[in-house]
């Protein structure tokens, strides 16, 4: 079995972004979603941290953390919101959902889902991004599906093809000569909300 993560180097994070609309582009993600954010310590978007001169800044992009103990699968009650067995990936199953929320409710880690109100709108006249991206529904919940299109294909996530700063590594987390993996065992790390018992597959570096 393969366990799929992330490992961000917070250090060579810049705040540029280019994540955030990667991911965007690539899922053709409607007006006003977003499934990877960024964030900062600050009072404000950007702002950095403490009192002057002695300041801090540090970006934290947030996304689904596809954990290996997800509490939102073991709350959707039609199976919509599940973890794939063959790579740990936490998938949603737009025809299945019936829009309760329940995944959203149980999610430690606010604002990693959105939920479609509405059909889905877009700025532009055409779809953009990967064709073989999924469709979005009405009244289903959605999120980062840690770009389960290109996996199927051998790619990477989008996010971490268009990383200029080379902050973002994903691959086997289980798989001791992968990426992730040496960088876990040989750099200091943090995870969001490790009390919670999610054990997330999102590694920060720090």
């Amino acid at each position: 079995m393969t366990r799929y993560g992330f490992a961000i180097d917070v250090k060579r994070c810049m705040g540029c972004m280019t994540c955030t609309v990667a991911c965007k582009a690539a899922n053709n993600l409607a007006t006003g979603v977003w499934w990877n954010r960024m964030f900062t310590e600050g009072d404000a978007h950007d702002a950095p941290s403490g009192e002057y001169p002695n300041l801090k800044r540090e970006f934290i992009t947030m996304a689904c953390q596809h954990c290996d103990n997800p509490a939102c699968v073991k709350v959707c009650p039609v199976g919509a919101t599940y973890k794939d067995p063959d790579t740990g990936v936490v998938r949603q199953d737009y025809d299945k959902c019936i829009g309760c929320r329940m995944c959203m409710s149980a999610c430690p880690y606010t604002g990693v889902r959105s939920f479609n109100w509405e059909e889905p709108s877009y700025p532009f006249d055409l779809a953009v991004g990967d064709q073989d991206s999924p469709a979005h529904q009405k009244h289903v919940v959605e999120k980062c599906t840690m770009c389960w299109h290109r996996l199927a294909k051998g790619e990477e996530p989008a996010c971490v093809v268009g990383c200029p700063a080379d902050a973002r590594f994903w691959g086997d987390l289980d798989d001791p000569d992968s990426a992730v993996s040496k960088l876990v065992q040989s750099r200091a790390w943090e995870q969001l909300l490790p009390e919670m018992g999610t054990k997330p597959s999102v590694y920060y570096l720090v």
